[in-house]
């Protein structure tokens, strides 16, 4: 049988890792754009238009014409197709349209605004607000809901307390990793990064119940008296449901990646990576924090620490 829960030193040593670089990057991003993600209007205020040139032209090209306009601190996006995203200060419809003209002219080309947003510094405060209140309170209920659950096992609240554990891991390298497209790619997060985080706490908490119930099965059933052993059992025998659903999920949401349009494609790449990561966690992270919880071997949560003789 497969010893999932014996590598758990390496499960914690990978999660360790993503965590540490995830913080890194947080700090750089800080440092550098005064934000630990590059935030989109949504969160900033602002206007984000998509324009669309025939024939297409060079960002760089385009970059020079917005600065040359006056719009030196203008985040410009590749969309493909010869479509670019501009995020830049608050202007109306009006002036949206007026400055495409007058880039088009600069640059030879027909423009379109083909999309067009626009947030005012007072919104964009309120939704960050209410973004991470969002977060935090999505947190909460699925801790609350795990103790409600479990309430028959001993110490309920610790197996609540192991998959919001999980779900913060989760969370946490997501934000990593965005910050990390943020400062090298000019990826920005907007509302549907939040909404696509709070589709993956929905994820992974179901991944995590489907796996808690099968080792409280097996735990009721008293088929091993070794707490270790009857969790890796139950790990083995949802293992290859955990894989089936997660690999079903990836194609359809590889597919929206692909060919999804520019407007969904940062939003698909959340759900992307929630449900890699999210499957992941509940295999090894909540499990295993559950065994070193149950066996007090803190130690372990230090990947290859060793033991005292």
């Amino acid at each position: 049988m497969i010893d999932i829960v014996g590598k758990r030193s390496w499960f914690f040593l990978i999660s360790v890792i993503l965590v540490f670089v995830g913080i890194v990057s947080l700090i750089v991003s800080q440092a550098r754009f005064e934000a630990p993600l590059r935030l989109g209007t949504d969160f900033t205020g602002g206007t984000s238009m998509m324009l669309e040139f025939n024939p297409p032209v060079e960002q760089s090209e385009l970059r020079d014409v917005m600065a040359g306009l006056g719009h030196e601190g203008a985040l410009i996006q590749n969309a493909g197709d010869g479509n670019f995203i501009i995020h830049t200060e608050e202007i109306t419809s009006a002036e949206a349209r007026e400055l495409a003209e007058i880039i088009g002219g600069e640059l030879n080309s027909d423009v379109n605004v083909i999309d067009y947003r626009s947030t005012s510094p007072a919104v964009a405060a309120r939704t960050a607000g209410n973004a991470l209140i969002a977060v935090v309170v999505a947190a909460v209920a699925m801790m609350l809901y795990i103790v409600w659950a479990f309430r028959r096992m001993p110490s309920p609240f610790r197996w609540g307390t192991c998959a919001v554990i999980a779900l913060v891991h989760d969370v946490f390298i997501i934000v990593g990793i965005f910050s990390l497209l943020g400062a090298f790619a000019g990826v920005t997060v907007d509302a549907m990064f939040i909404t696509g985080l709070l589709a993956v706490v929905g994820y992974s908490i179901n991944n995590t119940v489907v796996i808690f119930d099968r080792i409280r099965e097996n735990i009721s059933r008293q088929i091993r008296p070794d707490f270790a052993t009857t969790v890796n059992d139950s790990l083995v025998e949802t293992l290859g449901r955990c894989l089936n659903t997660a690999l079903t999920t990836l194609f359809v949401l590889l597919a929206l990646f692909l060919f999804g349009g520019a407007t969904i494609q940062y939003f698909v790449l959340v759900l992307l990576l929630g449900v890699i990561i999210g499957t992941y966690s509940s295999l090894g992270v909540s499990s295993q924090l559950l065994v070193v919880w149950e066996r007090r071997d803190w130690r372990s949560l230090l990947p290859f620490t060793k033991k005292p003789a």
